[in-house]
């Protein structure tokens, strides 16, 4: 009797329907845990050559993103830090110029400026 395709559980007389579904369940989870220990024990007794290429390769890769992902974060701090520079050293420029800004009540003239047409 296959367990994945028939319900042991199914014309038992002490369960009802949703019981035997339930056991049913755990039951093929159960087998399922027991085909995969299976595969773990083979695959630490034997190790498979293929699937460690392939892992390797993975890390290979792996590597190569972080450190492309490191190396454009780095990039985004050290552009924001230079921002920041340069913000301070203009509001430090604005600080010491002295600044021609016209009042309210003064016009242009009063700058001595023209406008041409």
């Amino acid at each position: 009797m296959n367990i994945s395709t028939t319900n042991p559980y199914a014309d038992h007389p002490q369960l009802s329907t949703l019981e035997g579904e339930v056991l049913w369940e755990y039951a093929k989870l159960a087998d399922k845990v027991k085909k995969i220990s299976t595969v773990v024990r083979e695959t630490v007794d034997a190790p498979n050559s293929h699937l460690l290429s392939e892992l390797r390769e993975l890390e290979k890769e792996m590597k190569l993103v972080f450190t492309m992902y490191r190396a454009a974060v780095y990039n985004v701090s050290q552009a924001a830090e230079m921002r920041d520079a340069e913000n301070e050293a203009a509001i430090a420029a604005q600080e010491q110029s002295p600044q021609s800004r016209r009042t309210p009540d003064q016009s242009w003239e009063d700058e001595g400026s023209t406008i041409m047409f």
